[in-house]
């Protein structure tokens, strides 16, 4: 299984899902992951370290990462082009899953405009009449997921899996992006929201993610794991 992970900034992808990818390079699974911006407008840390932060970062997650232009931090806009930039990469690596940032409106605008790109570039790259990425050929994902960087929103996730086996290499993933810890210990709030979401289905640490289409099952009986403890 190949699976893509697209990012707006350097350590989005390590806070909000790095453990499932961890997970799945354990799996031997082909992991990918597309960061849209070097963080050039971060309050903290060069772009240059930034992007060394983020390749440190991936080779504890067994990962390989790229980086795509769509307008720089605090510049993506959700435009046509942008969109056809990040089916092209899909055409590219042609993954069967695609992990997004959630689409939440009340978060950083790079985060809202990442997700809603990689929704609609995800059904671009399965056209075979866009002209601008017809030389890569179609591909159609299987599933599209969308993950939670910093914050938990409202809805409870669709999707909780138990990631407390990985934790500690998490961790160190998370880790490597020290120019982020110099003002607020990201590390902490992550693991705080993982350990609650991991008492919810009875582990220690766990992630959630959120659906972009209904999850299709050939039985009932195929769900063979429950949250339900009480």
């Amino acid at each position: 299984m190949k699976i893509l992970t697209v990012g707006p900034h350097p350590d989005d992808v390590e806070f909000g899902c790095a453990a499932l990818l961890i997970q799945e390079v354990k799996k031997g699974n082909e992991v990918r992951i597309l960061l849209a911006t070097k963080g050039e407008a971060s309050t903290s840390g060069t772009p240059e370290e930034r992007v060394e932060e983020a390749r440190s970062a991936a080779k504890i997650i067994g990962a390989v990462v790229d980086f795509i232009e769509v307008g720089g931090d605090c510049h993506i806009q959700d435009t046509i082009p942008n969109r056809l930039a990040i089916a092209r990469e899909i055409r590219k690596f042609r993954p069967n899953v695609i992990l997004s940032p959630h689409p939440d409106p009340n978060q950083h605008p790079d985060h809202v405009a990442v997700a809603n790109m990689v929704r609609d570039a995800s059904r671009l790259a399965r056209y075979g009449g866009v002209e601008e990425l017809r030389p890569l050929g179609t591909h159609s994902i299987d599933h599209l997921y969308y993950y939670s960087i910093t914050q938990t929103f409202g809805a409870r996730p669709d999707i909780v899996i138990d990631v407390s086996e990985v934790h500690t290499q998490w961790v160190e993933a998370m880790r490597c992006h020290k120019t982020q810890m110099r003002t607020r210990s990201y590390v902490d709030l992550v693991e705080s929201r993982a350990r609650s979401l991991g008492a919810a289905i009875g582990a220690d640490f766990a992630i959630g993610l959120w659906v972009n289409d209904p999850i299709c099952l050939g039985s009932i009986s195929e769900l063979t794991k429950s949250s339900r403890h009480y």
